[in-house]
């Protein structure tokens, strides 16, 4: 299984900034001392034409030339700097290739990634490009998926994605969220399951289950995206839900699962997690990708679209 990854591109940020920037090296050196069978690639870099798929042009040269307004720059979370910018190109297009070696292999990963609070032309949320939206939409553009769903189980709803696609019925957006958490002011999914705080594994599984069971049953993916936030675990400082290690790997296996009964492709992103210690955020995003790697060769092997 291939993992791509970005976290030598490092945001210079101030002493005390609440991201856990460190969590991404952390996770590739695990990845490397674990998981010996995963393969590691550095991200490419995203051009302007790619990010315009799903973000306004002017949008991306004012992010790009460090023109954002203070205001905006503060939506965002992070200070402007050229490694800011660079790092999100990278982001995403390490979703970008994960998704095209998932057509190869059943499964690929995104060692960071999951940015689903960038809209076309603003971010926020610690989120400047859009790379789930993207690589979406590249994929159709290559000709490799017609219909992609994006699977959002970050703690947190994926309101960027929502609205790039909210007008797109080739890509599906489906989201499990906390109903009390950030962004306040939620977007429309296609399909959204937003759960009360404290929620448990029992619970959060059964309302997973049948979101699942509606989205196969309105729609026909030839790709997943699975956006796999370790924020929903019980030891995260914002995430406000309660579930255990061995819930989130139920989690992951329920959706490789329902991805491999249909022969689908994988592309995993690790989105959120800010755990109050930092090697429980690791763990999580950890056994995502050790459990995602024994479903590598299983799914979407030259799944690609034909261009009728």
């Amino acid at each position: 299984m291939k993992a791509f990854y970005s976290d030598h591109f490092v945001l210079p940020l101030p002493q005390g900034h609440r991201f856990p920037m460190q969590k991404y090296r952390m996770l590739r050196d695990g990845v490397a001392a674990e998981l010996p069978r995963v393969s590691f690639e550095e991200a490419p870099y995203t051009t302007d034409g790619v990010l315009a798929l799903a973000h306004h042009p002017l949008y991306i040269e004012r992010v790009s030339h460090g023109l954002l307004s203070d205001k905006e720059q503060k939506a965002i979370g992070f200070p402007w700097t050229p490694q800011m910018v660079e790092r999100s190109r990278r982001s995403s297009g390490a979703t970008i290739s994960a998704c095209r070696a998932a057509f190869d292999s059943g499964v690929a990963v995104n060692l960071a990634g999951g940015t689903h609070h960038a809209y076309a032309d603003h971010g926020e949320g610690f989120c400047i490009f859009n790379d789930a939206a993207i690589a979406a939409r590249l994929m159709q553009a290559e000709r490799r998926a017609r219909r992609v769903a994006v699977i959002d189980l970050d703690v947190h709803q994926g309101n960027g994605t929502a609205a790039i696609l909210a007008n797109d019925d080739s890509v599906f957006t489906f989201s499990v969220h906390g109903q009390n958490n950030y962004p306040f002011a939620k977007e429309t999914s296609d399909l959204d399951i937003a759960l009360p705080d404290g929620v448990e594994d029992d619970e959060y599984l059964a309302s997973l289950k049948e979101g699942l069971d509606t989205l196969f049953s309105r729609f026909a993916p030839d790709l997943l995206i699975y956006l796999a936030g370790a924020d929903p675990h019980e030891g995260d400082r914002l995430g406000k839900m309660k579930l255990t290690l061995a819930g989130l790997a139920a989690r992951d296996r329920m959706v490789f699962d329902r991805a491999r009964e249909r022969g689908l492709p994988v592309a995993v992103a690790m989105a959120g997690g800010y755990g109050k210690n930092i090697q429980d955020t690791v763990a999580v995003h950890l056994q995502t990708i050790a459990i995602a790697s024994t479903y590598a060769g299983t799914a979407g092997l030259e799944q690609t679209a034909s261009a009728e």
